[in-house]
């Protein structure tokens, strides 16, 4: 007889089917797994056979094959525990055959039978919903099972309780879906003293999804007003939510099985590596970028990371996803992220200060400048120099315009863009692109004349050209004008990057 349990493999953001299949047969008493399993999936005879000895039974002394099907498709991670438990109990007539067809299992085995968390168990149970199945998963993430909507979801503790509920001994009860994550609270605009044009640009930044990065000396605010731009987006829309929630899932990083309602903000160190930064790795997982999708991705002290994981940002920053290869597997990762970066003049940080600049001023400045290559640069729509807090600055009292009356603005300009764009793919000014580009952001006649003239002086690039038009359109809508004017446009060309002075 072969046993035969439901269960997923994961290669990204998508769940394939795997069917575990278990025989005990005549032969040596051997434990044999098959089907391109890794070290983890190798280990589970072990964790099995201890949860087994756990609750009064052992292993048959007889030969059991496990095959994981289909076989060409790489099997990671440990939780395969618990189908092959079960498809093992099935095989010895513990839990009867039928009882398994209609359900999916995920889960880790702990020595004692305990059925332990494991990344992706939301995607596990869409899927299972797909596949109009129901989800046996751990106890603890049931509520994030929960969910993935109309899924009939079995949340067990242990073994025990899993195989006294199948034989119809016991009923477990379904879970409930956990609560939504807590709004998450930053620093206030109002705390923000001057810097009133990097406040202007972070609220464009805002409204329309735009990459900024902001150059200044120590101590001039750059941290403070991106932790301050995440605080003044928009909440999350419930499919939005449902995206941000599934690459939290496959990276583990979903505590308590609630959903996310605010925008992920992530700010990775300088000595972050490209595996870590975009994803990948010799077992291929989500990346910052990824988990910052919908959100905000803050490097700090760009020109300190490597040149070529800064330079691998390139395909995310313009397609929205990460696509990492592997001999194995090819696998894709959402990564539509706003980035903001913040940087020094120079080395020393100190460019504009003669006092206090460094002997090789200016030419440092060329040279820390010169790690940014310019495709990068170029895909970056905002720039702006933050300048060295005054005396006068400090001592004045903080301004009276707060984050939530900014958060205000940010929300009209956005709802004016979810009504522009219903019914294409496009969320937000940053990502218009075609068509939509050039129905909803060509300016009128003198903001055309003065667009042309702009692309020929500064030498915009096609991506350059494209990206002012958005940050117009942005513009116009936190002006709540429905067309791009002349104003508009000189706005927009105002925060284009300007190369460095030697």
């Amino acid at each position: 007889m072969v046993a035969h349990v439901g269960t997923v493999a994961f290669l990204g953001l998508e769940a394939r089917s795997v069917d575990v299949q278990v025989q005990i047969s005549a032969g040596p008493v051997t434990f044999v797994t098959v089907g391109l399993p890794d070290k983890a999936v190798k280990e589970s005879r072990e964790r099995v056979a201890a949860a087994l000895h756990a609750i009064g039974l052992s292993l048959p002394p007889r030969r059991v094959v496990v095959n994981l099907s289909p076989a060409d498709l790489p099997k990671e991670g440990s939780h395969y525990d618990l189908p092959i438990a079960l498809g093992l109990l099935s095989a010895m007539g513990v839990i009867p055959q039928d009882a398994l067809d209609e359900y999916v299992a995920v889960g880790e085995l702990g020595l004692v039978g305990a059925i332990q968390t494991v990344p992706g168990v939301l995607l596990a149970a869409l899927h299972a919903g797909a596949q109009e199945l129901g989800l046996i998963c751990p106890a603890a993430q049931g509520p994030e099972a929960a969910w993935a909507g109309e899924v009939n979801v079995l949340a067990a503790p242990d073994l025990l309780a899993l195989i006294n509920h199948l034989k119809g001994q016991i009923i477990l009860p379904p879970p409930q879906r956990a609560e939504a994550e807590a709004q998450r609270a930053g620093p206030d605009f109002a705390s923000i003293k001057g810097q009133e044009t990097p406040k202007r640009v972070a609220e464009i930044a805002a409204a329309g999804g735009h990459n900024l990065l902001m150059s200044g000396p120590p101590g001039s605010g750059k941290s403070l007003i991106a932790a301050a731009l995440a605080g003044i987006l928009p909440d999350l829309t419930p499919a939005e939510a449902l995206e941000v929630s599934m690459v939290a899932s496959i990276a583990g990083e979903l505590e308590g099985g609630k959903l996310k309602r605010t925008r992920p903000f992530r700010s990775p160190h300088h000595s972050a590596s490209m595996a870590a930064l975009v994803g990948g790795g010799a077992k291929a997982r989500p990346g910052e970028v990824s988990l910052a999708h919908l959100g905000v991705l803050f490097l700090d002290e760009l020109p300190e990371y490597q040149r070529g994981v800064l330079d691998s940002l390139r395909q995310p920053l313009e397609t929205g996803q990460v696509q990492v290869a592997r001999a194995a597997a090819h696998v894709t990762y959402p990564a539509r992220v706003q980035l903001i970066a913040a940087m020094n003049p120079c080395r020393c940080g100190h460019l504009a200060d003669p006092g206090l600049a460094c002997a090789r001023a200016p030419r440092c400045a060329a040279d820390y400048q010169s790690k940014l290559s310019g495709p990068l640069l170029d895909r970056i729509d905002l720039h702006v120099e933050v300048p060295a807090l005054s005396a006068a600055d400090l001592t004045l009292p903080p301004p009276a315009e707060s984050s939530a009356q900014v958060a205000a603005r940010v929300a009209a300009a956005r709802a004016r863009q979810t009504a522009r764009y219903v019914g294409t793919a496009t969320r937000m000014n940053a990502e218009a692109d075609g068509e939509n580009l050039t129905a909803h952001s060509t300016p009128d006649a003198e903001g055309q004349r003065l667009l042309t003239q702009a692309a020929d002086t500064l030498r915009l690039s096609a991506r350059g050209y494209a990206r002012v038009l958005r940050v117009s359109r942005t513009i116009a809508d936190l002006a709540g004008s429905d067309g791009v004017a002349r104003i508009h446009v000189a706005e927009a060309l105002s925060y284009r990057r300007r190369p460095p002075v030697n």
